[in-house]
């Protein structure tokens, strides 16, 4: 029956009948109810399908805008990731979180999430468990922040534009983001994806600075797929194409970004829940809401986005 279920649950997602959170809902009940037919086979579907419909949607985007809003906060960026680290670090001492966790999470909340975990894991030289605690204290987080941030943002009032850039340096993950994004609609996920996009290039000084650290001699993992959201975006700007090519694959990473929230929310299980512990969870939560109360949602800057219109263009 989990094989049967977990098809049918496959289609429906893919099939655009589910919103991004209502696919992560039908995922999560799924994975709490059910055991998972294929654990491995959906982790490595998951990113790459991820990075896959990151990269269609850059076929909906402006490249003069992707610039634009990329380049811009560089010194916020760089400050609110150091202190976001340091934060952590802080709280997992006082906590009693092991260090190597501890710097997994914060890394995580600071800059992408999964992503900037799996780049500097290996670096650290993190176990296979201390790896499995600090991806489920991230996932359970990136799963609560999807659905409750656009209720959140339509309590606020938040405009579009506040709402994706809130959204892009408030939650950890870029599919919760896009999926948060999509939800409130098209001009924060224009704003939303790019500027998570932006914040992801940090991994490569976060790991190069962990790598000097640590004297590790570990490959670095370069987040190729963000140079070919870029190129889609050149290829929507500049090399128009016929029969509305664009606006389908746009609309294709839509579909994707929704069988990606379905299968990360499969893989959250009971024995997931146990295995990441109340503290490490606990160091996850409290960096998590000190993060996301510092950004003042009112004050983010909407000259970072040209006028709705345009974006929803």
């Amino acid at each position: 029956m989990p094989k049967n279920v977990f098809f049918v649950c496959l289609i429906v997602a893919a099939s655009g009948l589910l919103s991004p959170p209502m696919a992560l809902v039908c995922g999560l009940v799924f994975g709490l109810t059910l055991t998972h037919p294929y654990p491995a086979d959906a982790r490595r579907l998951t990113r790459v399908l991820l990075q896959a419909s990151v990269v269609a949607l850059g076929f909906g985007m402006n490249l003069h805008e992707v610039l634009r809003v990329g380049s811009s906060g560089f010194l916020y960026t760089a400050l609110s990731i150091s202190a976001t680290l340091l934060l952590g670090s802080g709280l997992g001492v006082i906590l009693g979180v092991g260090g190597v966790p501890s710097f997994l999470i914060s890394s995580g909340t600071a800059i992408c999430g999964g992503s900037a975990i799996a780049a500097v894991g290996p670096i650290a030289r993190a176990s296979d468990d201390e790896m499995a605690v600090s991806l489920g204290t991230i996932f359970v987080l990136n799963s609560a922040a999807l659905l409750a941030f656009p209720p959140i943002g339509a309590a606020l009032h938040l405009t579009q534009e506040q709402f994706g850039l809130w959204a892009a340096l408030a939650i950890h993950d870029t599919s919760s983001v896009v999926g948060a994004a999509a939800k409130y609609g098209a001009v924060a996920l224009a704003i939303g994806t790019t500027v998570k996009l932006a914040r992801a290039l940090w991994i490569v000084p976060l790991s190069l600075g962990a790598a000097a650290v640590k004297r590790s001699q570990t490959k670095i993992q370069w987040p190729w797929f963000i140079l070919f959201f870029c190129l889609a975006a050149v290829a929507n700007s500049y090399l128009p194409m016929p029969f509305a090519i664009y606006p389908t694959l746009a609309r294709l990473g839509r579909t994707g970004l929704t069988v990606t929230l379905f299968l990360i929310g499969s893989g959250l299980s009971l024995p997931t829940l146990r295995q990441v512990g109340v503290r490490p969870l606990l160091q996850g939560v409290l960096l998590w809401i000190v993060v996301s109360a510092s950004v003042d949602p009112y004050g983010l800057d909407p000259a970072l986005a040209q006028r709705r219109a345009g974006w929803a263009q």
